[in-house]
């Protein structure tokens, strides 16, 4: 079974340009995205899924020198993005992974996987509702699903944001949904706003140690613990819309 976490990322960010590229531990953002699915037990495969806009290429530059697989596809119509790497992937399960995250853990990305494939779903989540950090949102779905999904959505929402099918449309894929014994879906771990980067800088600088040896969510909430000032870096930054469309 062929098992691939697909990264969608671009560098035309309009609220932070070029953030695939901002550094963590002296490397960049994409690294560490790429870095810590090394991580995943489960998954078998990673590739690198951007845009055919020229502002891009100096990702696949990066994704060559890395030795990282990549394709690259429509830049509005994400869901068709996705649909495509699936098939050039020649991937069964395909776990979205968003390039503005710098805290996925591979561990819950694997629970999720699992998840899906004990109860035979089509689609595998933990944000619906959202009990874990945003930033830790994990997404895994068959192939026949995107597919799917990729032919029959038709709103520009729908397209642009890949899974928005599947939570519009319960009652034609089977869904799971992974939750955590605490609600802490309030405790923001991405990254969209320069708030947001100094926010991770910090926790990087504190957890970081080597390129292989990785950090979890239950180290970082060790840490907030120990320090919540550094929560309050960005506590004020506007909440992801996917938390309250589904």
């Amino acid at each position: 079974m062929n098992i691939v976490a697909i990264i969608q990322a671009r560098c035309g960010s309009t609220r932070f340009p070029n953030k695939v590229f901002a550094e963590l531990a002296n490397k960049p953002l994409i690294w560490h995205i790429v870095n810590r699915l090394k991580f995943s037990k489960k998954i078998t495969d990673i590739v690198l899924a951007t845009t055919d806009n020229p502002l891009d290429d100096k990702l696949i530059d990066w994704a060559i020198s890395n030795d990282v697989t990549f394709f690259r596809g429509n830049e509005d119509d994400v869901l068709n993005r996705y649909a495509e790497a699936a098939k050039f992937a020649n991937a069964d399960i395909i776990a979205r992974v968003t390039a503005d995250d710098p805290f996925k853990d591979p561990l819950l990305i694997d629970t999720v996987i699992e998840g899906l494939i004990k109860t035979n779903a089509d689609f595998a989540c933990n944000n619906n509702p959202p009990t874990y950090p945003e930033g830790l949102d994990v997404e895994v779905f068959t192939k026949d699903a995107i597919l799917n999904a990729d032919e029959k959505a038709n709103t520009p929402f729908e397209r642009e944001h890949v899974t928005q099918y599947f939570y519009h449309n319960p009652d034609k894929f089977r869904i799971v949904n992974v939750n955590n014994k605490e609600d802490i879906s309030h405790l923001r771990w991405t990254i969209d706003t320069e708030q947001d980067y100094q926010m991770a800088k910090k926790v990087y600088s504190l957890l970081y140690k080597s390129d292989n040896e990785i950090f979890y969510m239950n180290d970082i909430l060790n840490l907030l613990n120990q320090h919540p000032e550094i929560s309050k870096i960005n506590i004020d930054v506007a909440r992801s819309a996917m938390y309250k469309v589904k």
